[in-house]
């Protein structure tokens, strides 16, 4: 059974990265978009980050270009967008497709193992989120209006009930 550590990403500045360097972690992974109207989600999701990374969290941007063309930038205009107006420290990856027939393996795998409404398994919009425990199952999935702040207690709990160095 493939685990969200068994799948490979490119970082928004285009190097190679495994997920299973992440092996061990709580995870939010998201797909975002700079021109969107839950954009400033962005900023809950910094808080987040900063907030549970020393306990082993880590919010997984994805910029994805699929809704309404929210997503149009080179990286470089999204990293120079999310560290200027959001300060965001939290990983930025290399734009992703989230549904159809060029959607990231990774996110079929979310899709699959956390299936929407009425077991959807179509991402309706930016800011979905997943969240991910320590053995890298896929625990919970919120959809673009959950805001971080309404995710928080999950994050808490699933960092309390994930043992260290698992």
């Amino acid at each position: 059974m493939a685990s969200v550590y068994d799948f490979d990403v490119k970082t928004l500045d285009g190097h190679a990265r495994q997920m299973a360097d992440y092996q061990g972690k709580t995870l939010l992974i998201v797909n975002v978009a700079s021109a969107c109207g839950y954009t400033p989600q962005y900023a809950g999701l910094e808080a987040l980050h900063r907030k549970y990374h020393d306990r082993g969290f880590e919010v997984l941007g994805f910029p994805c270009n699929q809704f309404g063309g929210q997503e149009p930038g080179t990286a470089e205009e999204i990293a120079t967008f999310c560290s200027t107006k959001y300060d965001v420290t939290f990983p930025m990856f290399a734009k992703v497709d989230v549904n159809g027939a060029k959607a990231h393996p990774l996110f079929e795998h979310l899709k699959a193992e956390k299936p929407g409404a009425l077991g959807s398994k179509g991402i309706k919009w930016n800011f979905t989120k997943f969240l991910v425990n320590g053995r890298g199952e896929v625990v919970e999935r919120y959809g673009s209006s959950t805001t971080p702040a309404q995710i928080d207690a999950d994050v808490a709990k699933v960092l309390d009930s994930t043992p260290s160095g698992t």
